[in-house]
């Protein structure tokens, strides 16, 4: 591939170490700042914030060549701010070379530049250089001042940082003790990303063994879930189905045994409604604050914190995990009642599994009647249903490489808790109905342990 040669003045992606890319201008640091050893690096601002950085030159893209790329992967309100900002420049900048020959060069004042952020060689995450005039960001800060918060015309509410931690790649993490249980696919990547943001977590896991890693990230050790409950002000679970999460709270050394006035506990796992409403009052009961927030995401999404948080419960609980949801994720609703996040979820996952299964039928038909399975690709992800989803699991499917970011086990099971859902309100899931048929049959072809696009064989065997 050809060497892309960059400038100053250039317009580029940049990307900050494990966020998604950012348009912005290869500017000229300022005098006194260094710049870090190492690799070859340009000094970007961004547009639509006021963060600059230094960016290796591998992490940076010319602006034009991959603006269609970049604007598919992204959908964000602030990220369409910025790209309407870069182009608002575009149209000025047009504007003066148009004028420049009755006008003449124009000088422009600029201000001293004030760096926000470092990538050092090495860095994943950004190191803040604060202005000595600046006042430290409180962790008593009133959430209406660190939060944007937008009332839906459904009555839920949606909790988002207010400046994005994609692009600022840093929080004011809450005071609060954080305590987690449940270290697999999921909650691996939420919990290094409360340590990134220096977040005070104790961590527990059934399997020993996988805390060790998070042990040397700073975590701390909790020897059983009570034990965790006990030293933490909030705790969160996120374990498998509807008995791995009341066995944790009920059985010997569990979750309730070290719930105490005041303590906050939040119940991440996909279960059914009845679950939740029955952990729910079994936590209160006991002086205990709840909450439910089960994720819509993958583990890709979870180790780039992208997840979707879908809460409800106590929202002073929901506003006291602002910094860890900012931290986990990219956006969080409030959903009202304990149950409604529960409902809510499966109903996403129902969707997802009955497309993923259908896409998977569509693969095989078309091989069926002697058609290229990658052109179908090609063509699918031209049309109205090309998403980053169908692209990956797709190309996935046609490389044979089903290692798990989302269980096929477990999107069966909230396909099987969707359906007996619809079977208590009278609502018909034939969809449903149908795809979790077709995931039973890859069960029992030993898929459970394979991503949900193992659906596919399925329809081969």
């Amino acid at each position: 591939m050809a060497t892309v040669h960059l400038r100053i003045g250039d317009l580029v992606w940049g990307k900050l170490g494990r966020y998604p890319p950012w348009p912005g201008k290869i500017v000229s640091p300022p005098k006194d700042l260094k710049k870090p050893r190492g690799k070859k690096c340009h000094f970007v601002k961004f547009f639509g914030t006021e963060d600059h950085a230094w960016i290796k030159v591998e992490q940076l893209k010319p602006y034009h060549a991959h603006k269609e790329e970049m604007i598919k992967i992204n959908k964000g309100k602030r990220f369409q701010q910025a790209v309407d900002s870069v182009e608002d420049y575009l149209k000025k900048a047009k504007g003066k070379d148009q004028n420049s020959d009755c006008k003449g060069d124009s000088k422009v004042k600029k201000g001293p530049l004030k760096p926000l952020k470092i990538l050092e060689e090495d860095d994943e995450d950004l190191s803040a250089l604060k202005d000595p005039s600046e006042k430290p960001a409180s962790s008593l800060e009133p959430i209406s001042k660190r939060l944007k918060i937008i009332e839906e015309d459904s009555g839920s509410t949606s909790i988002q940082a207010a400046d994005s931690t994609a692009i600022n790649g840093s929080i004011t993490p809450t005071d609060k003790r954080i305590g987690f249980l449940g270290l697999g696919l999921m909650g691996s990547g939420i919990v290094s990303n409360l340590l990134k943001m220096g977040h005070v977590v104790t961590v527990w896991n059934r399997t020993a063994e996988k805390c060790d890693l998070f042990i040397q990230e700073g975590a701390r050790l909790g020897r059983t879930p009570a034990e965790v409950v006990s030293m933490c002000d909030i705790t969160f679970s996120c374990v498998s189905d509807p008995k791995a999460a009341r066995d944790l709270v009920l059985g010997p050394s569990g979750v309730l045994q070290g719930i105490r006035p005041g303590k906050c506990y939040v119940e991440m796992s996909t279960v059914d409604p009845e679950t939740i409403a029955e952990l729910s009052q079994l936590v209160t009961s006991r002086g205990g604050r709840f909450l439910e927030a089960p994720v819509a995401g993958s583990q890709q999404l979870s180790n780039d914190g992208m997840l979707v948080i879908l809460a409800a419960g106590d929202r002073t609980v929901y506003e006291d995990c602002s910094s860890c949801f900012q931290a986990m994720g990219k956006t969080s609703f409030f959903l009202g009642e304990p149950g409604n996040a529960a409902r809510m979820m499966l109903i996403l996952n129902m969707v997802q599994g009955s497309f993923m299964a259908t896409v998977a039928e569509g693969l095989t038909l078309a091989q069926a009647t002697g058609q290229s399975q990658q052109t179908f690709l090609d063509i699918l992800c031209q049309g109205q249903m090309a998403s980053t989803f169908v692209d990956q699991k797709c190309q996935n499917i046609l490389q044979g490489n089903f290692k798990p970011d989302y269980y096929l086990k477990h999107i069966q099971k909230d396909l099987r808790l969707a359906i007996s859902m619809g079977d208590m309100a009278n609502h018909p899931t034939p969809m449903a109905a149908a795809a979790n048929e077709v995931y039973k049959r890859a069960k029992a072809l030993d898929q459970s342990d394979n991503d949900i696009s193992a659906v596919y064989r399925a329809y081969i065997h």
